[in-house]
């Protein structure tokens, strides 16, 4: 008798992710082990979500926005890994990339809501707050200071990309395709 292979199918799955639509899609035997792999997906961008957003108070990164041009704070390694990662981007960039944009998130909304153009003395203040050189690490306890009250750090360019790519990792490391 041969043996065959099982039936591999392809599943998709449209949701809402951190403010952004995600379409997810895996190779698996039948729909309960596509769910497992789409729900594990899931959940790791979610673990993400919580450790980078500027929305959650209890978050890392607004930890490190409440602290501002006060003290460093300490972070897991990835969060730290992640905003190393940025800041050489910021400097490949020479700050066309700029993980400290976050501050202009007062005056400027990406949510539709916005309906006049800022004064120029609000754009001005806001602009004295970015600028990924006063964005401060130290390798040894995996800290990170904002150099100016009121600055913040946001991963609204790197985080989406990140946390699928952590994603498509997880699901490799199990056999998903």
């Amino acid at each position: 008798m041969i043996a065959t292979a099982l039936a591999q199918h392809t599943y998709k799955q449209h949701m809402m992710i951190m403010g952004c639509q995600f379409d997810i899609t895996v190779i698996a035997e039948d729909q309960e082990q596509a769910d497992y792999f789409i729900d594990t997906a899931v959940n790791e961008m979610r673990r993400i979500e919580r450790l980078i957003s500027s929305w959650d108070p209890k978050s890392q990164t607004s930890a490190i926005n409440r602290n501002a041009g006060i003290r460093p704070v300490s972070v897991d390694q990835e969060l730290f890994n992640l905003i190393r990662r940025a800041l050489a981007l910021s400097m490949v960039t020479d700050g066309a990339f700029d993980i400290s944009y976050g501050s202009m998130d007062r005056i400027w909304k990406f949510d539709g809501s916005l309906t006049e153009m800022p004064e120029a003395q609000q754009i001005a203040q806001s602009v004295a707050l970015v600028g990924y050189e006063k964005v401060h690490i130290q390798a040894q306890d995996t800290s990170v200071y904002l150099e100016k009250a009121g600055m913040k750090i946001g991963f609204g360019a790197i985080g989406k990309g990140y946390a699928a790519d952590k994603a498509k990792a997880l699901l490799q490391s199990m056999g998903c395709k």
